[in-house]
């Protein structure tokens, strides 16, 4: 029984369950009805909504529940679960009433009589600290005594584990986790060895860890404690883009983080934990370097696909000759002219297993890979319809991106199919990729988009899934910014000579007059000029500080919508989020002028953003259940109440180009306006207008590579608005943050044997065939 004093200062709610509006299963999120029995609370009504994470309610239960009230603007009053637990009857009647419920499937009254009557009113207790003590009662069934057993122990035994965590912050959310891992021995471990969590529950904190261990007299010198602090500076490390830590880096890091008076520690007690670490392979240690075993293996995993790859043989029956004669026949069908870069470029690509192809804006990369495609087929005698094949698979090329605006982007520029890279693998989020080593890819020819946004994890499960007879082609750009999360991976693939590339360097663009394109390529030669900020057809620099920034930003937008200018071609990019000019204000601004409140039109509030019908919203996270990925950009079209929709529950709709995903308030935290986006989460897409605030304030993130990356999505036309000084001490500004990753000395070991490619670039003046057509 529990010792009600103790809970008197805390609001509660004793109720019976009436129904459940909506479960959860994944995560134990449920929303129910309650007909109130006693409280505390200060509430006249004789039912009320709650809602929080749960085992299993069952409906005509009595919960004791323990929480706050809320009052929500349009749903009214819920009450928030912080913890609870089953009410356990304290008469003979009511255990009797309480053991036969449908909770105990198979028990009836008659059964239940005669556990009560042989163990009293205490009988739940006595269960769940001696289960055999039910053998001693005559007559009652082995099957009987299971189901009771297993059903209290399911029940009585979470509850417990909940209310116990809840003395130290841990929610119900994250105690469903932990009872999950270790069930009843949940609170031992706890006591005992709190660190362990940070290695076993995903999203349980160091800090956490460490102040349930303070509270409970353990070491300061503990090794699990300074083990899991290891363990949490890689983590971070890994924020930070990082694949693995030097060793005397990585000691000093845990040395600043673990550090006190009380008990000092050495050196040598973090370098020993780490080797113990080491050994049961929650790190690994290779060559002076720290990591933690899931970045390892994917380096290594890649580089080993790579060399897998290179070492396929590749039929390669066409002359040169018979090339040159190919890409005339498109050259006339295209009505365009190959250059001297490009063709080379084209023919490096059908002869190489792997070929890597860079360049800036303007270059003609998207003409290089349409080139590529039409003579492969050509040579082949292949159809470049997806229609002109019976089955899907037998389609010969496959294109894909990071994200969705990426691949659609590819999809437009060369008429053929692509998709994310993770629906090309088919993730379906907590499983994995159904494509692996063991269910490889289908198709010829492989076509990878926007690379440097692939971080090592990634570029380790796409190669995986690529047959030996497939052949690679990896388009990217290496003065954009680095994938969000760890490693450099296109940047170590350029550094390694034994794998094809060719670097585009000729701008066509810019022969139309193009001032984003000159513009890019002079930040990218470091040439840039103040002459080059002047004013022109496609682009513009509005002189302004700090505080007019979102001033100056609706007005541009006022004069685009007086204009007819559709705002939808319009995309604010800012580095940062908090500041006069940051994202969240900014966004702020734009919605209350492009889509004002209006009682016309429904709006519902989420993690204090107001989301409106007709918003311009971003998705934060991979969402594959729904086909919808982190940088997705779509519309919200619907909102329904919870009494419009079978599910009862509020929801909001948003339609993603061509599918529509329905969201529950749960899931709005994965939402956000995006009149205004990050630079980081523009990376892969274009927008026909792009305005660009660049201001001190932002000095913090102001590098080369972010100036550029932003500058370089605007298709049509550029507004930057701001101050020219923090422009140029920007793009003068080099992105030092150094990322720790070992994938060059991978490829350098793995690809012994592979010689040496010379990859001409446009200072090579050595006379080839082409020279002459």
């Amino acid at each position: 029984m529990e010792n009600e004093q103790n809970m008197e200062i805390e609001e509660y709610i004793k109720g019976e369950l009436l129904y459940t509006i909506f479960h959860n299963d994944i995560e134990h999120f449920s929303i129910a009805k309650v007909k109130i029995l006693e409280t505390n609370v200060k509430y006249d009504e004789k039912e009320i909504v709650i809602k929080g994470y749960f085992s299993n309610l069952q409906e005509g239960t009595v919960y004791r529940f323990i929480g706050q009230v809320e009052k929500h603007p349009k749903f009214g009053t819920q009450y928030n679960v912080s913890s609870y637990h089953t009410f356990i009857p304290d008469t003979k009647d009511g255990l009797i009433s309480y053991l036969s419920s449908d909770m105990f499937y198979g028990i009836g009254k008659k059964t239940a009589k005669k556990v009560v009557e042989h163990l009293g009113e205490s009988a739940v207790s006595k269960i769940l600290n001696d289960p055999n003590i039910l053998s001693s009662i005559p007559g009652l069934k082995k099957e009987a005594a299971t189901t009771i057993t297993k059903t209290l122990q399911e029940n009585q035994g979470f509850e417990h584990v909940v209310v116990f965590l809840a003395k130290y912050n841990i929610g119900l959310k994250m105690a469903q986790k932990i009872y999950e891992q270790y069930k009843d021995e949940a609170i031992d471990i706890l006591l005992d060895d709190p660190y362990r969590f940070v290695f076993d529950i995903d999203g349980f904190g160091f800090q956490t860890a460490d102040e349930i261990a303070r509270k409970n007299g353990i070491s300061l010198t503990s090794p699990n404690r300074i083990g899991a602090g290891c363990i949490y500076i890689l983590q971070k490390s890994v924020g930070d883009g990082h694949v693995f830590l030097p060793l005397s880096a990585c000691v000093d890091d845990v040395m600043l983080l673990l550090q006190n008076a009380e008990e000092p520690l050495t050196d040598n007690q973090i370098s020993d934990t780490l080797e113990g670490l080491n050994t049961e392979k929650k790190v690994i240690i290779h060559n002076g370097n720290v990591y933690l075993p899931s970045l390892y293996y994917a380096e290594d995993g890649f580089a080993s696909s790579l060399k897998r790859l290179i070492a396929s043989p590749i039929e390669e029956n066409t002359t040169l000759a018979d090339l040159m004669k190919i890409i005339g026949d498109i050259e006339e069908e295209e009505i365009l002219s190959y250059g001297k870069e490009q063709f080379a470029a084209i023919e490096q690509a059908l002869k190489s297993k792997l070929m890597i192809l860079t360049g800036g804006p303007g270059t003609g990369k998207t003409t290089v890979i349409k080139g590529i495609i039409k003579a492969y087929a050509e040579i082949h005698k292949l159809s470049t319809d997806p229609q002109a094949y019976e089955h899907k698979a037998d389609f010969p090329f496959v294109l894909t991106a990071p994200t969705g605006r990426a691949a659609k982007r590819l999809t437009e520029s060369t008429g053929l199919p692509a998709v994310t890279i993770h629906r090309l693998l088919g993730w379906n989020g907590s499983e994995g990729f159904e494509k692996d080593e063991h269910e490889q890819l289908d198709g010829k020819y492989l076509i990878i988009d926007e690379f440097s946004m692939v971080d090592i994890w990634l570029a380790n499960h796409l190669f995986k899934a690529v047959p030996n007879d497939m052949q690679v082609l990896i388009v990217g750009d290496e003065d954009q910014l680095p994938s969000v999360g760890p490693g450099q991976v296109l940047t170590d693939l350029l550094e390694n000579n034994r794998i094809p590339k060719v670097s585009l360097h000729e701008v066509y663009r810019q022969k139309d007059g193009s001032k984003i394109i000159q513009l890019a390529h002079a930040i990218k030669n470091d040439s840039c000029s103040m002459e080059l900020l002047d004013n022109d057809q496609d682009f513009s620099f509005i002189n302004c500080r700090e505080h007019h920034v979102v001033h100056v930003i609706t007005q541009v937008f006022e004069k685009a919508m007086n204009k007819g200018v559709d705002v939808r071609d319009i995309q604010v990019l800012a580095p940062m989020y908090k500041s006069q000019a940051g994202i969240t204000l900014i966004n702020n601004a734009l919605q209350a002028l492009i889509n004002p409140k209006s009682k016309d039109k429904r709006e519902v509030k989420g993690n204090d953003v107001v989301f409106r019908i007709g918003d311009k919203v971003i998705q934060l996270v991979n969402q594959p259940e729904d086909n919808v990925f982190n940088g997705d950009i779509g519309e919200v079209v619907a909102i329904f109440e919870e009494d419009e929709n079978v599910e009862h529950v509020e929801q909001l709709v948003v339609s993603f180009d061509d599918r529509e995903v329905v969201y529950e308030r749960k899931d709005y935290i994965n939402l956000m306006h995006a009149y205004c986006i990050s630079i980081h989460k523009s990376q892969g897409s274009e927008f026909p207008i792009v305005i660009l605030p660049i201001v001190s304030t932002y000095h913090r993130m102001l590098r080369k590579n972010l100036i550029y990356t932003a500058i370089t999505r605007g298709k049509q036309s550029l507004i930057i608005c701001g101050e020219k000084q923090a422009f140029f001490k920007g793009i003068q500004t080099l992105d030092t943050n150094k990322r720790y990753t070992s994938l060059k000395e991978q490829l350098s070991e793995r690809l012994v044997g592979i010689p040496d490619i010379d990859n001409a670039s446009e200072d090579d003046h050595e006379i080839s065939p082409y020279d002459f057509m």
